[in-house]
């Protein structure tokens, strides 16, 4: 029985992924929310695991206590630990930045501690915890928007600790794929795509949805699963759109004709 843990799962891509996740037949579904339950409207399969926010110290030691006041179940090992057989870190914030009225110290603080930071604390105490071993998969949800290769003049500048927050957490992917390849624990570097969420149109892209080729939730879930299911230790430490060049803005100018580009896409660092 496949277990799977969703860290950021009540709204966007995370509450996507949940459900879609809950709909399978013998799987179990655990999410993170910041709140002391869990949204209504979502799967009620959905084990809830509350009060976790990703940009607060100590995350990771207690997503790790939460998860052992819940108990055991399926995917046992010695001790009654739930071992996950995926993880996806999808949680995340966005303040938008210009060169006119400055960066924002605080916004910055936030997107850094959470896109970046987080995530190797949630992993490392996971790991020592027992919560994950040898064929777990760990997906950071990361964005073309963190590729200087692909950073243009055909979208300008700004958005400084959004998209260099995206950079870092590509370093981190990349690092904890070598701290975990002897371990065989996978980590996936991902650009889920662009969609039409609540955080996209908050910072005024949804004037970009439909030149820009920007996909649901679900559409954007779906992809991440099919994706996830081929998943191997070949492509641990390497980061990928699983829905290609579809999306992003400067493949044209960077990358060459999108059209005659792969789906999956290896993204340039």
């Amino acid at each position: 029985m496949p277990n799977i843990l969703i860290i950021g799962a009540t709204r966007g891509l995370g509450a996507s992924l949940a459900n879609a996740y809950a709909a399978e037949r013998d799987t179990t579904v655990f999410g993170t929310t910041r709140a002391a339950a869990g949204p209504k409207g979502l799967d009620e399969k959905i084990v809830w695991i509350p009060n976790i926010d990703v940009a607060v110290e100590g995350v990771g030691k207690k997503l790790v206590n939460q998860l052992g006041m819940l108990g055991g179940g399926g995917g046992m090992v010695e001790g009654g630990k739930r071992v996950f057989d995926v993880v996806i870190i999808t949680a995340g914030y966005f303040a938008t930045e210009d060169w006119t009225n400055g960066p924002k110290w605080e916004e910055e603080v936030k997107m850094y501690t959470t896109s970046a930071i987080s995530p190797p604390f949630i992993v490392h105490s996971l790991f020592k915890s027992k919560h994950i071993s040898k064929g777990s998969k760990i997906l950071l949800v990361s964005s073309e928007s963190g590729s200087i290769f692909l950073r243009h003049s055909k979208e300008g500048g700004g958005n400084y600790a959004h998209h260099a927050s995206k950079t870092a957490l590509n370093m981190v992917g990349k690092l904890l794929s070598l701290d975990l390849k002897d371990e065989g624990v996978i980590i996936s570097i991902v650009h889920p795509g662009f969609m039409r969420t609540e955080m996209t149109k908050g910072v005024g892209f949804d004037k970009y949805w439909d030149d820009g080729g920007a996909v649901t939730p679900d559409e954007a879930a779906k992809s991440l699963i099919e994706w996830t299911e081929k998943l191997d230790i070949s492509k641990s430490g390497q980061y990928w759109a699983p829905r290609g060049p579809r999306d992003i803005g400067t493949a044209d100018v960077t990358m060459g004709d999108p059209k005659t580009l792969p789906t999956p896409l290896q993204l340039p660092w």
